[in-house]
């Protein structure tokens, strides 16, 4: 019993010494079979280090070059916002030019229809009366001349100016030129809606307007300044080279007139 008991206390003590014995014999066969150190895997973990460290680097070429892209697009929408509001400027300044010389005509043309006034007994100046085309003597739904009437007419239409209700005095001018078409007032209605179709912004109705207050009531002294506004018409449109055209004819033909003279200004603008 003795003898077996040495002998298992004797196997207990050798087993670590032999577990000892074997660990140098595995690491010399691994080195003898080309194993390298640092052991296999480990460089992995030094390329991921590595590549860790080289991340935020660029990133932040990354964020760079987003940031300056977006700069480069602020300054170009600036640039945008720029010109938008410079035309939006322009065009303001050309509305009260507009509205500010509308005011000034419209003063001038009451003034001149009171002054034109003088008629108690239904006398017409030859004067101041155009010669309306022969077409206008047949047109549908043209009443006899009354002029106590057609002063009622025209004064409310004109009122309708006064107001700024453009679209309501551009259906009552057409509608007393429907009903007076010989009328002494017939000439200024004409005119006048072509400045409120100028103001509603209906440039194709306003050139219409203009362009037959020549036609239809050639010897009228609002002929030049029809044409003056026929010609801003064309200008508009685009039509350069007829609003040229069409400013030269006032200069020629109407020199001493202040549609003349801003005639001049803008042809020298065009």
């Amino acid at each position: 019993m003795r003898d077996c008991r040495r002998t298992l206390t004797l196997l207990t003590l050798a087993l670590p010494l032999v577990a000892m014995a074997e660990v140098p014999v595995l690491e010399s066969s691994a080195m003898q079979q080309g194993s390298s150190y640092p052991p296999a895997g480990y460089g992995t973990a030094g390329t991921y280090a590595g590549a860790g460290a080289a991340a935020p680097a660029t990133a932040q070429g990354l964020l760079f070059n987003q940031l300056e892209q977006m700069q480069q697009e602020i300054a170009q929408l600036r640039g945008m916002l720029e010109e938008q509001q410079n035309e939006i400027q322009r065009l303001k300044r050309e509305g009260l030019e507009r509205y500010q010389e509308l005011d000034q005509r419209i003063a001038s043309g009451a003034a001149a229809g009171a002054s034109a006034q003088n008629q108690a007994d239904g006398t017409i100046n030859a004067n101041a009366v155009p010669t309306p085309p022969a077409g206008n003597q047949s047109q549908a739904g043209a009443e006899p001349g009354d002029p106590a009437k057609e002063k009622l007419y025209y004064d409310a239409a004109f009122d309708l100016i006064k107001k700024k209700d453009f679209d309501k005095a551009s259906q009552a001018f057409t509608a007393f030129l429907n009903r007076y078409p010989n009328s002494q007032y017939a000439g200024n209605a004409q005119y006048w809606l072509g400045e409120v179709n100028l103001a509603k912004g209906d440039l194709q109705g306003a050139g219409q307007a203009f362009a037959r207050v020549s036609q239809s009531y050639p010897q009228h002294s609002k002929v030049p300044d029809s044409l003056f506004k026929l010609a801003d018409v064309e200008r508009r449109l685009g039509n350069l080279d007829k609003a040229r055209g069409i400013l030269q004819q006032v200069i020629a033909q109407y020199p001493g007139s202040s549609a003349a003279q801003l005639a001049q200004r803008d042809l020298q603008r065009l």
